[in-house]
């Protein structure tokens, strides 16, 4: 196939275009680097199957030559990114996701839009399934990227239902492993970092609150998964072995041996206090399911981290 990814230079963007370069397929990665990185695409640079084509797809864009399918990962991802970013946010999920529905219609080709699970919120069902509707303060200080979401998820289907357009619709739980920027703001580039660095993990509130964390080679597997079939969604793509923050800490602890201690700090406003998923479609629809274990990615994601962060770990005593 002929791909278009748009964000392919971000943390899971360029995975999906390695993924997909190493199966054969063809990909244009577009990107405006707002949040991505031209080092996580610079291996893909020699092969004649990849082009990068820097822009922001906020604008109109076009493709003459034929694409087979679109995958949408264009948008800041972490809570830092999309609060310092919130009308680009709003962008990205509004306009950026209209054009690229408008591309993969005028080409008849595959529209994968990469949702989230912050489009339940804070939620008041737990776990959650894909016919939740959510529970998400539409003028709270995460709004820019939740409503954002929730607003493309309602195009792309309206998209399929007026126009027949071949859209399928994921929502990506948290997720972590090698190209996460050490300073993204999300929870397990945060403890490694301070780990690997001898500062103290801060964890918000008690500690108590829970989240369900998804290896990035499993998370990209089910992307690609979605690229591939006729199914619209939403379809929920994470690991549903859910850990508090708490726990989350101390195996990174473990797992890098630091002797970094715990500092607690303040709850976030509207910080979800319970998220899992379920992932039964996924598995009977896509045949996915993930498949790598919490300990054993967090050491890879710390390994990675290892080779740029170049303060050494404090051993313990």
């Amino acid at each position: 196939m002929r791909v278009l990814v748009m964000g392919g230079s971000g943390f899971l963007g360029s995975h999906l275009c390695d993924v997909l370069i190493a199966r054969g397929d063809e990909v244009v990665c577009v990107d405006n680097l707002c949040t991505g990185n031209e080092a996580n695409i610079a291996h893909l640079r020699g092969s004649p199957r990849f082009r990068f084509v820097p822009a922001d797809v906020t604008d109109h864009f076009d493709f003459t030559e034929p694409l087979d399918a679109v995958a949408d990962l264009a948008c800041p991802a972490s809570p830092p990114d999309y609060q310092r970013l919130p009308l680009e946010t709003l962008a990205a999920g509004s306009h950026g996701t209209e054009n690229g529905l408008r591309v993969a219609r005028r080409h008849g080709a595959r529209f994968v839009l990469a949702s989230t699970s912050e489009v339940y919120g804070d939620p008041e069902i737990h776990p959650q399934t894909e016919d939740y509707w959510g529970h998400v303060n539409p003028i709270g200080p995460r709004s820019m990227y939740d409503e954002g979401k929730r607003y493309a998820e309602a195009v792309a289907s309206t998209y399929r239902r007026t126009l027949g357009a071949d859209v399928g619709i994921v929502r990506i739980f948290n997720t972590y492993g090698p190209r996460m920027r050490p300073d993204d703001g999300r929870v397990v580039s945060t403890f490694i970092t301070q780990a690997l660095s001898g500062t103290p993990l801060t964890v918000h509130g008690d500690g108590s609150q829970t989240r369900s964390f998804c290896y990035v080679d499993d998370l990209v597997a089910g992307l690609v998964a979605m690229l591939d079939a006729a199914e619209p969604g939403p379809v929920n793509l994470g690991n549903p072995n859910e850990r508090t923050v708490a726990e989350l800490a101390q195996l990174v602890l473990d797992v890098t041996g630091s002797a970094s201690p715990i500092r607690y700090a303040p709850l976030p406003v509207d910080d979800p206090v319970r998220r899992r998923p379920v992932v039964d479609r996924a598995r009977d629809r896509l045949g996915w399911t993930p498949r790598v274990p919490l300990d054993d990615g967090l050491r890879r994601t710390a390994d990675w981290f290892r080779t740029r962060i170049p303060v050494p770990v404090a051993p313990r005593s």
